[in-house]
């Protein structure tokens, strides 16, 4: 069943003794604004993680294969679509790349990827399966307060090369560095579009599935570069409407993180922040507010 209203939310997840999204352009320091010292988790890398968990949780099997994967060919996928609506690429439509047949291809790619139907996708490379606009769209995460990147460094007791080992006279040690924020709690925004839901056949279902997503996909996620990442608080503001009730930032607003502990201290804790709705304290992970 297709979606009928709109939702917007607010999401914290917290790190600690972490590298929540590491910068490879800065010798992959954790992502920071710059001037004012928020530490910043892109959309990708959260989205990511919705994928990864989707596809542990439903086995790749269709309708929840993922599009966006590991060592995917995205041209062969879309060479799929034809296949099983048995189009033969040989001919005219072929060398229009899909011709009248597009429309077709890209519903069954909706159909089939649960990722393309929630996120959205570019799939006019290679045979053109179209292009689709997601329903379900999220925000950077910025931390609460600025964070400190902290820089370790680490041993490794042994080498890659025989070289390397002769080099050492048989020490065999390799130095490195790793970096981590000591705590962080980060607040994102999402929305769902409902007409965009219709467009491409995001279900209730699915959306069941991504708030399901939101809350685990830390417990899957585990590394030694990300420490401790925990899912915090999900606020859902649930709309009456298909278009919606009220305008997205200022129920945004409502929700507030204030540090619980007035002494000034560094934060090390999520226990020293007080998440707040309309001035009361949520002490449960989802809560959905009827617009």
């Amino acid at each position: 069943m297709s979606l009928d209203k709109r939702y917007d939310f607010v999401y914290f997840f917290d790190v600690k003794d972490g590298n929540p999204n590491g910068d490879p352009d800065a010798g992959n320091l954790p992502r920071l604004d710059t001037e004012t010292g928020r530490g910043l988790v892109t959309d990708v890398c959260l989205k990511r993680k919705v994928r990864n968990y989707v596809g542990l949780a439903k086995g790749e099997k269709p309708p929840y294969e993922i599009y966006i994967k590991e060592k995917a060919v995205l041209n062969n996928q879309h060479e799929r679509a034809y296949e099983a609506l048995k189009i033969d690429l040989s001919g005219d439509a072929g060398k229009r790349k899909g011709g009248d047949k597009v429309e077709d291809a890209r519903k069954w790619m909706c159909q089939n990827f649960y990722d393309i139907r929630t996120f959205g996708a570019v799939m006019s490379t290679g045979v053109n399966c179209g292009q689709v606009r997601g329903p379900a769209q999220l925000t950077f995460a910025r931390s609460v307060e600025p964070v400190v990147a902290s820089e370790h460094s680490i041993t490794r007791m042994a080498v890659t090369t025989q070289k390397e080992a002769e080099s050492q006279s048989g020490d065999n040690r390799t130095m490195g560095r790793k970096f981590t924020v000591p705590y962080g709690l980060y607040r994102c925004y999402g929305f769902i579009s409902a007409p965009l839901a219709k467009q491409t056949g995001f279900s209730e279902d699915d959306l069941a599935l991504f708030w399901e997503s939101l809350h685990n996909m830390f417990e899957h996620d585990r590394s030694a570069a990300r420490g401790l990442m925990s899912a915090q608080r999900l606020v859902i503001f649930e709309h009456s409407s298909l278009m919606g009730n009220a305008p997205a930032q200022e129920l945004f607003d409502r929700v507030k993180a204030d540090r619980a502990d007035k002494q000034g201290l560094p934060a090390r804790d999520f226990s020293d922040y007080a998440i707040s709705l309309d001035g009361k304290a949520l002490g449960a992970f989802k809560t959905v507010v009827h617009v």
